[in-house]
This record gives C-alpha cells, structure tokens and sequence, in this order.
C-alpha cells in the first residue's frame, strides 16, 4: 500500500435511500446531502431521475438537486435511466449524469425492462442531449460480477460494454457489484484488465457487503490500481431489483480502514461518523455500519473499575 489517495464517492442519498420503506422529507434529504457536502467528500451521487413508480423514495429528485448548498470543488451526480431521466436531470443543475445498464440481460430487464442493446441505444440519446453542455457522463455496469438470476458474468462481455461506453462519449466509468458477488481475486483480474483502457482518475468500484466481502475487494481493487470507490453512510442501500441485496459498502468504515492504513480520503472521520449516528433516527432503524457503533480505534476507554 501507498499513501496515494483514494477518493470516497458518497451515494447514500441516492441508493442508499431509494429502497427505504419510510419516506424521507425533501427538507431532510437536502440537509443530509449539506453535511455530507462540507465533510471533504468531492463526490456526492445525490439523487436519481427515474421513474417515481419505479422508486417513489427518490421522486423529489428535481427539489433536492435545486435546494442542496453546492459547495465549490464537489460534483453532484445524478442517475439517469434514459433521455426523459437525462433532460430532467440537466435542468435540475446536475454535474454528472450516471447511466446505468447490467452485463445481465435478465437483471437489465427487471431494472431497465430493455435489453442491453436497448439500453445502449437511448444512451446514445442522452450522449447528444449533453453535448455542449457542462455535464459529465459515467457509464455504469451493474452486475459486473455476477447476478443474481444468470450466475457468473463473461468478463469478456464486461470488456466489451466498457468499450462500447467509451465509443459513445462517456468519460467514467463505474464497476458494480451489485449483490455483492465479487471476490478479491476476480476483482483484482477485472480491474487489471479495465485500467489497460481507462485511467484510475475515470474508473469507479462500486461494492456491496452482501457476502462480508466489500472491503475485502476494495482492497483488492487498490492494489490492482483503483483509486476511487463508491459508499454510503451507515452502509445504507440495495438494489430493489436483486433479491437478497444489502447494503453497500459503508463510508465511515471504509474512511477508517484508509485512515488506520496511511491512505488518505480527505474525509472528517470523527464529522462523518457523528452523521451516521443520526441516521437511525432519520431512518427509523438501524444501521449496520460498523465504526459508528464501536468509535474509532482511538476513542479509547477507561479501564473497568477493580470489583470487590
């Protein structure tokens, strides 16, 4: 390891909320987003514009894009399904829009109901809308490391929808493990083989902890030459279209592994942990991040009182 830095992208106001059962108010959502703005973080995925019947948690997406205190030096990204999800999205101010299409045809139907091909084709669309414009363009693929309903992925397809997302115009890319199916030693083969045609400045790792292994495969993604990472607060989330799914990686737990190793974020570990305290209160549960419940490996305790 190195003291290179790695950069935190914090998506719990988009896909950490959008399968929370209890709606959360607009107010409360740009509020979440304003203190997350001013922890260090440079990229927040603050919301989606797709179809409110398909996540109604995330329907006030033009609201808390135009009500959110930008601060200088973050990118507010927004997902975007199609050119209709895009058109929205721009008007609403965002910075980057994040496509979304899964190397599964089976899950790309359940979450898109298209194709893959399809999927590319209004992606093109949206590649014109932008054009001109101050947005950047992410191209995400989901289920990048097995799914669900077909299993193991072929890595040379992956590959190929990386490819085609270039050819297209897009200027990141996003890796997802989607329900949490990767393990290190695949992750590391995938990423190597990514970076020969992205630079690490426009590759992202998108984890989840489904299986205990998130962490394990940031790691793993690091030392293959990643250098920036999807997580939200509280390890909050899940794709409501993938049965089992958990949550992502958690933020603060991933913000203290880089700061007990000598990688540096960026990030106020002890601000960013005080936030995700008040989530179970916002949320009305628990969250299952880790750091937040046990404090620091410096938060040090006085030793118990001697009985008798």
């Amino acid at each position: 390891m190195s003291n290179e830095r790695l950069i935190v992208q914090e998506v719990a106001p988009r896909d950490g909320l959008q399968i929370e059962p209890s709606w959360v108010e607009t107010a409360d959502k740009i509020a979440l987003i304003d203190q997350l703005s001013s922890l260090g973080f440079t990229r927040i995925e603050a919301g989606s514009f797709v179809s409110p019947k398909a996540v109604p948690m995330l329907r006030d997406g033009e609201d808390v894009f135009q009500g959110i205190a930008r601060q200088p030096g973050v990118t507010y990204v927004a997902l975007v399904p199609n050119l209709k999800g895009a058109q929205r999205a721009l008007a609403a101010g965002a910075d980057e829009l994040n496509l979304v299409l899964s190397a599964s045809q089976t899950h790309n139907q359940a979450n898109m109901r298209m194709s893959c091909e399809q999927s590319l084709a209004s992606f093109a669309e949206v590649v014109q809308l932008a054009m001109g414009q101050a947005v950047s363009l992410n191209g995400t693929v989901a289920t990048t490391f097995g799914c669900p309903f077909e299993g193991r992925i072929d890595e040379a397809w992956v590959f190929e929808l990386v490819q085609r997302y270039l050819a297209l115009g897009m200027t990141g890319i996003t890796l997802a493990d989607t329900t949490g199916m990767a393990n290190p030693r695949q992750v590391t083969r995938i990423v190597r083989q990514v970076l020969e045609f992205v630079p690490a400045s426009a590759l992202t790792l998108h984890f989840h902890n489904t299986r205990g292994l998130g962490l394990c495969n940031v790691l793993a993604a690091f030392e293959a030459g990643a250098r920036r990472f999807d997580a939200a607060l509280g390890g909050l989330g899940g794709c409501p279209f993938a049965p089992g799914a958990s949550g992502n990686i958690c933020t603060e737990d991933l913000v203290n592994l880089c700061t007990e190793m000598g990688l540096e974020t960026g990030i106020d570990l002890a601000r960013l942990i005080a936030l995700s305290r008040t989530l179970p209160a916002l949320l009305g549960h628990d969250t299952p991040g880790q750091v937040a419940k046990a404090g620091r490996n410096c938060d040090l305790h006085p030793p118990p009182a001697a009985s008798g």
